[in-house]
């Protein structure tokens, strides 16, 4: 699916020299970083959302001891 982005100059000539130096494309390099970028916002977004119905007393929590003694992991 074709897309486009604009991105700052300075951003772009940094894209441009990785790409000279190591003779991939710029759209190599813009693909690796979405699909590795997607997957740590994806996780950051979840642990905010969680954050915050711990916060509001929507979910508890368990110590770490008591998580590990559950599961039969405290040997």
């Amino acid at each position: 699916m074709p897309t486009s982005v604009r991105l700052e100059p300075e951003i772009e000539a940094r894209l441009d020299a990785l790409a000279k130096k190591t003779g991939r494309t710029k759209a190599y390099y813009l693909r690796h970083l979405i699909e590795e970028g997607l997957d740590d916002l994806e996780d950051y977004y979840l642990a905010v959302e969680v954050s915050e119905r711990i916060r509001r007393g929507e979910e508890t929590t368990k110590p770490l001891e008591q998580v590990m003694r559950e599961l039969g992991l405290d040997d």
